[in-house]
């Protein structure tokens, strides 16, 4: 018999990924969100129950996937005490999505162990359309029979998934992605915001870009939002300056010094300053191109 899923945390890659999995003939029994009115209207979409509490997600699924924004929401979704995903999680899955530091997935772990269930984390390298139309890029880490158990359902999310060891591992990795991805992004702006300056043609440059060094993956997705201001959002700044952080505490523990990293964070970090951490990563070009959002 499929397995029943609960989901927590369904923000913009959360709903997307269970009205993907409500698509491959799965049944989505319980949905938790911090706010209630989002987790009603999509449990209302997908026949399941939106819980009031935590323990409710884990007494009606068996397979759990959350999707939470930091380390200190995963810490609270798996409290020791209270209302929690903890109680009563004998033999339960729990696969955890969210970008947080490496220690955190290895807590939830252990605590998840400690009541009789299992945890895997699922890191996630890719946005909201390829969570509705399950073409994720997944790393996946944990014990080794735990992704075995989970990864037919993890397929259906994905369309590229990997594998990379003990829990943690994925997390570390992420971290990196998104560490250079964002520099990538406050790169592209500033190479962007020059050549507007300059008197180019930034279709013209963004296709000699495209053609050279200056390619980039983030040049693809963000490029033409950059030149055109359309940040709605798929991956916000205040996210951005998140990740950048867990990369920078990982190179702080060891003993390195990541300078672009550490500029690339300060630049999203005054995104979230200014009130603009919802944009869309590609709103640091509002930095940049003279004239716009907010001035040093």
């Amino acid at each position: 018999m499929p397995p029943k899923i609960g989901f927590v945390g369904v923000g913009r890659m959360g709903a997307n990924m269970a009205r993907r999995l409500k698509d491959c003939g799965l049944s989505i029994s319980a949905i938790h969100d911090i706010d209630p009115a989002a987790a009603a209207e999509l449990a209302a979409d997908l026949g399941a129950t939106a819980t009031t509490t935590l323990a409710e997600v884990t007494a009606a699924a068996d397979v759990i996937i959350t999707v939470v924004t930091d380390d200190a929401a995963m810490h609270r979704i798996f409290a020791a005490s209270g209302d929690s995903l903890l109680s009563g999680a004998q033999g339960r899955i729990f696969i955890n999505c969210a970008t947080v530091a490496p220690a955190t997935h290895l807590a939830v772990e252990a605590a998840a162990l400690k009541v009789g269930a299992q945890s895997l984390e699922a890191c996630m390298a890719s946005s909201i359309t390829q969570a509705r139309d399950g073409s994720l890029y997944m790393m996946v880490a944990g014990e080794a029979q735990v992704f075995a158990a989970a990864q037919p359902l993890l397929q259906m999310l994905s369309s590229q998934m990997r594998y990379v060891g003990l829990s943690g591992e994925a997390a570390k990795i992420k971290a990196l992605v998104n560490m250079v991805m964002n520099i990538n992004t406050a790169g592209l702006a500033e190479g962007l915001g020059l050549a507007e300056a300059l008197g180019l043609d930034l279709a013209m440059v963004r296709e000699i870009f495209s053609q050279t060094g200056a390619a980039s993956r983030v040049l693809e997705t963000d490029g033409e939002d950059m030149q055109i201001r359309d940040h709605a959002c798929y991956f916000s700044a205040a996210h951005a300056a998140k990740d950048s952080g867990i990369a920078l505490e990982l190179a702080k523990a060891q003993a390195m010094t990541l300078p672009l990293a550490a500029a690339t964070k300060a630049q999203f970090d005054r995104m979230t300053a200014a009130g603009l951490g919802e944009l869309d990563k590609s709103g640091i070009a509002e930095l940049t191109f003279k004239g716009r959002g907010i001035q040093p």
